[in-house]
Formats: structure tokens, sequence, C-alpha cells
């Protein structure tokens, strides 16, 4: 009830009004049935803007588990909204958490559910497209479902990383055809499978995206920006002249 009410009565028609949202590709979004929505990740506001151009259907995404448990009256409002939107927590600790999260994905998938996942893990530091985890990967194939690769546009200029006030810009989602990997049914959990997988899939979103591809973790660049190092190996940051095209592939073209 939440979901709906903040989509079609509170919070989506503020969005409509200050960022005029357009959707392209809507047609590859199945009617019915579970998929994957594979997005690139620019900003905190990416899982407000795709889900509210996706006539029809309702959008789960995986949120981190601090969204759930932070103290006091603004946690307790985060729960709620967080909680009454669909998201899941997701604690991103490793071992047996990282497990629950794949398992938790997989049955809602299986229950036919749409869900949205950030392949690159964390947002992107530089606007950037980073290298994709394989979660995704395992998640596909063991629920059996097509990932649909998405394209975010404007959502970085809106809400910069850090900026508590949302900037009133144009929004573009755009969706990709369907990426069918049955032809590896079985094979879930073959690290070379679930890498070329996500790989064809990180490729497909670069297409889409027209980003600049950088073969490096985004959380490991992250964690060198914080530490003062610079990232060896990183192409130019935008804005700066770019290598030519082939430094923009991810490092295999699966399928």
């Amino acid at each position: 009830m939440l979901y709906f009410v903040m989509k079609h009565i509170l919070l989506g028609p503020v969005l409509r009004l200050f960022f005029r949202p357009e959707a392209e590709g809507l047609e590859n979004i199945p009617k019915s049935g579970g998929a994957i929505l594979a997005s690139n990740h620019l900003a905190v506001s990416d899982s407000f803007f795709m889900p509210l151009v996706i006539p029809g259907r309702r959008v789960t995404f995986p949120a981190k588990l601090e969204y759930f448990t932070e103290k006091g009256i603004k946690g307790a409002f985060k729960k709620w909204f967080f909680t009454g939107m669909g998201q899941i927590p997701i604690d991103r600790t490793g071992g047996s958490a990282a497990q629950a999260a794949l398992d938790t994905g997989i049955r809602l998938l299986r229950e036919g559910h749409l869900l949205g996942i950030y392949p690159e893990g964390t947002r992107s530091p530089d606007g950037r497209l980073y290298k994709g985890k394989t979660g995704m990967a395992r998640i596909a194939l063991e629920a059996g479902v097509p990932v649909i690769p998405v394209a975010m546009f404007g959502t970085d200029v809106a809400n910069p990383i850090g900026s508590k006030m949302w900037k009133p810009t144009k929004i573009r989602v755009k969706f990709g055809k369907p990426l069918d990997f049955s032809r590896y049914e079985g094979l879930s959990g073959d690290r070379f499978v679930e890498r070329s997988i996500t790989d064809e899939v990180m490729y497909a979103l670069m297409e889409l995206s027209g980003q600049e591809y950088v073969d490096m973790y985004a959380a490991k660049v992250k964690e060198m920006q914080t530490d003062g190092q610079a990232p060896g190996g990183v192409p130019a940051q935008r804005g700066e002249s770019q290598r030519d095209d082939t430094d923009r592939i991810p490092e295999t073209r699966a399928g």
C-alpha cells in the first residue's frame, strides 16, 4: 500500500514535476514473471526514478542493512520508509550474510518479482562504469530469469554524491533488450561462467549508457581515494582526454 501511495500520490507526482523523467525501451520489460533490472549506479536517486517510470509493476531493490538499523526517530522513519517501499535489507559483511542476500534475491525472482540490482556494487565515484560483481550472474542462473540492462542519465546531476538537496534536472532511463543466459543452465557456481555473464551485462550497460568502462571495482577505487592514493591504471576523468574505445571494453565479450 505504501509503495502505491508513494509512487502515485505523494512522492511520484513531485518527482515528475521537477525532474520530468522519460523512459525508453519499456517494451523490453516483461508484463509478468521475474527479471533482473541491472543498472548503472550514479546516485541514490536511481532507486527512485527507475521504478517511477515503469508502469504496472513493482521493483524491489536490495538495500544496505544500515538503512534499517539506524537508532532514534530518524532510524525508525528510514526503516518504515524503505520497508514500505519494498526494499530488502542486505548485510554486505560477506560469508553467510552474503549467501542469505543471494537466496533472498533468488526467492523473489522465482515468485515473479522484478529485482533491481546494481552490478557495480556501489555508486560510481566519478560517473564512469566500473567492473561488475558476479553475484548478479549467480542469481540470474539460479532463478532462471533474463537480465535487462538499464542506463540512468542525469541522476548524478540531480543528486550528486554527498548532496542533501536534489537539483531539478532532466532524468532519462533507458531499458535495453533482455539478455538470455539459459545456455548456461546448470552452471551456477562456475566462476568463469559467472564472470562471463557479468562482463556481458557490463558490456551491454556500457553500450547503452555511453559511459567509459574501467576494469576495476568501484569500491576499490573509493578505498584508494580515501587513503589518498591515485588509482593506478584508471583512465582520465570525465571532461579530460579519453583513451581509444578499446579502453572502454570489459575484459571479455561473453556469448
